[in-house]
């Protein structure tokens, strides 16, 4: 995903590759080697049955949550989309310098994604309109979900296992997703140790648009809501959100439908951070209930909010250590 709109709220980052296209971070699980010689056949979220001479090698990832899941897999891609943005957004797995930005999310080069060899391009589905016949012209595409609000934990399991069929790495996928669901179940201990399970809680980012502010809220269904609701808080917004994302629109006069005194603000921001500057000064805002408690808190920079297993870690880390504190 995702800033904006999925489309409006960041800025950019990119990278490339060694001689023959990947950077094994890892080593390779037995099960993996075996697999990681023939034929490999995957069907994605188009229902498309993909067939690769083998499994993916040079990958090119043209949104930042399947580019994250790709190297976090061990295998660094060879291009992506806005590695500029990456860098910025998302931390939970970095790319390295030679990783070759390929353009846009919204409008990648095809020229740039093809000049690269890639054995393998994997997108978002919402990018499945014109764009993806131009690549199958060239390469395999497999499409993932990338968000679904009415079961985004059992979407992402699914767009993991996807991508790692595709590059080989089935086994060390189920490993990081063993290591998510484990550190979730720590993290909803924790919080009911300190008796602060049920807290309610706002996640939102921010823009300005000339001098008004826009805030989103992430609502139900959202990725980083269902994390804070699988380490055991509630949250808070109840207004109407998309079906894909789980994301609101919102003002800050809109905020005032929040009275609980215990609720918790989370944000993510990069270089504009509206919460500290375009309402430092806000009457209404300086009246919520969170901003009167001084219970917000900033996600660390890199917090990628649209991400695969190792963001939900960093997210419920921080979300637990702020809430137990």
């Amino acid at each position: 995903m995702r800033l904006l709109t999925p489309a409006a709220f960041v800025a950019a980052t990119a990278l490339l590759l060694s001689a023959c296209g990947t950077t094994e971070n890892a080593a390779v699980a037995p099960s993996d080697t075996a697999a990681a010689s023939g034929p490999v056949t995957v069907t994605d979220a188009r229902g498309k049955a993909v067939n690769l001479k083998a499994p993916a090698k040079r990958v090119v990832a043209l949104e930042w949550g399947e580019a994250e899941m790709v190297a976090s897999l061990g295998v660094m891609p060879v291009g992506a989309a806005d590695v500029a943005g990456y860098n910025v957004w998302d931390k939970a797995a970095p790319l390295t310098a030679e990783v070759k930005d390929v353009g846009k999310r919204n409008e990648p080069s095809v020229d740039a994604i093809v000049g690269l060899n890639p054995d393998v391009v994997i997108m978002a589905e919402e990018r499945d309109s014109t764009l993806v016949p131009q690549i199958e012209k060239y390469v395999p595409v497999v499409v993932t979900k990338a968000s679904d609000a009415s079961r985004n934990f059992d979407r992402l399991r699914e767009d993991f296992k996807l991508i790692a069929k595709t590059v080989g790495k089935e086994s060390e996928a189920d490993k990081q997703l063993s290591e998510m669901d484990a550190k979730l179940a720590e993290g909803k201990k924790a919080v009911e140790a300190k008796g602060v399970a049920g807290t309610p809680f706002l996640m939102a980012d921010g823009y300005l648009e000339g001098s008004t502010v826009s805030i989103r809220p992430f609502g139900k269904g959202s990725l980083v809501s269902d994390t804070a609701e699988a380490v055991g808080l509630k949250n808070a917004w109840t207004g109407k959100v998309d079906p894909q994302w789980g994301l609101g629109q919102t003002d800050v006069e809109g905020l005032t439908a929040l009275t609980d005194p215990k609720t918790v603000l989370f944000y993510s921001a990069a270089e504009e951070d509206v919460f500290t500057t375009g309402l430092a000064q806000n009457a209404v805002y300086q009246r919520l209930p969170f901003v009167v408690s001084k219970k917000i808190h900033k996600l660390e920079a890199g917090t990628w909010t649209f991400g695969g297993p190792k963001s939900v870690i960093m997210t419920a880390d921080q979300i637990v250590k702020a809430i137990t504190a």
